[in-house]
């Protein structure tokens, strides 16, 4: 494998461009380590504040009025991140899809409630609140079985 880098102030960012003639296994190792690299980090924002949110500490995140809020504690943070991305970012930190518009950190459940409507209602240690579709029950409920984590080996 031949490797060029290219080392130029202007270049804005980062780009990667491969030419080859097949699909190799060590390509797609590549590929898989490049995916993987990605800020383990979220920015709150709170009045003029920005905060730095420690994923571990957060009990939810919910997209409301095209924008999107992590909650701790009392506090509902401003993320400026889509919801897709934020789950995205954090599904290696026990974070899982609650609804259409909700991820919730499944390690800071402390304990459950069914709703007349079939849904779970998930109360945190923090004394939060939030409701898990049915559409999703199921995945969660093998997740935490399996301890929380997303290793199925």
């Amino acid at each position: 494998m031949k490797v060029n880098i290219d080392l130029n102030e202007n270049h804005s960012e980062t780009s990667i461009t491969i030419h080859t003639k097949n699909w190799t296994k060590e390509l797609e190792e590549l590929m898989n380590y490049i995916q993987q690299q990605k800020p383990q980090r979220l920015f709150g924002i709170e009045g003029d504040q920005t905060i730095l949110l420690q994923p571990e500490e957060i009990d939810y995140i919910y997209a409301e009025n095209r924008k999107v809020f992590a909650v701790i504690q009392e506090k509902h943070l401003e993320i400026r991140m889509k919801l897709y991305e934020v789950e995205h970012l954090l599904s290696e930190k026990h974070f899982m899809r609650f609804s259409k518009s909700v991820i919730g950190n499944i390690q800071q459940i402390q304990r459950f409630e069914v709703s007349f409507s079939g849904n779970l209602c998930a109360y945190f240690h923090s004394k939060n609140k939030e409701y898990i579709s049915r559409k999703y029950i199921n995945s969660i409920k093998e997740r935490l079985a399996m301890g929380g984590t997303n290793n199925v080996d």
